[in-house]
């Protein structure tokens, strides 16, 4: 898990665990929720920032993973049309 020296330790840690969480996971759309409703007035500037950056990184992430699959439903439709 990321360690962090600062106040808002806790809630990075937590975003660390959403990221890691699958979608088929139990526990993944209930860390996403907790996520979602954190207070962000309590966190830095330097925080926000890390934060979206990790967001950012974590969308691009499920983008590819959408890409790869939708080319391999489009693949198998192909397939099965021909």
């Amino acid at each position: 898990m990321y360690e962090c020296e600062n106040d808002s330790g806790e809630e990075i840690a937590l975003m660390e665990d959403v990221l890691k969480a699958s979608v088929a996971d139990p526990r993944g759309e209930r860390l996403i929720d907790e996520l979602t409703a954190q207070d962000l007035s309590a966190l830095s500037v330097s925080d926000l920032g890390e934060r979206i950056e990790r967001l950012r990184g974590e969308i691009a992430r499920c983008e590819a993973a959408l890409d790869k699959r939708q080319g391999a439903t489009a693949a198998a439709e192909a397939l099965f049309k021909s």
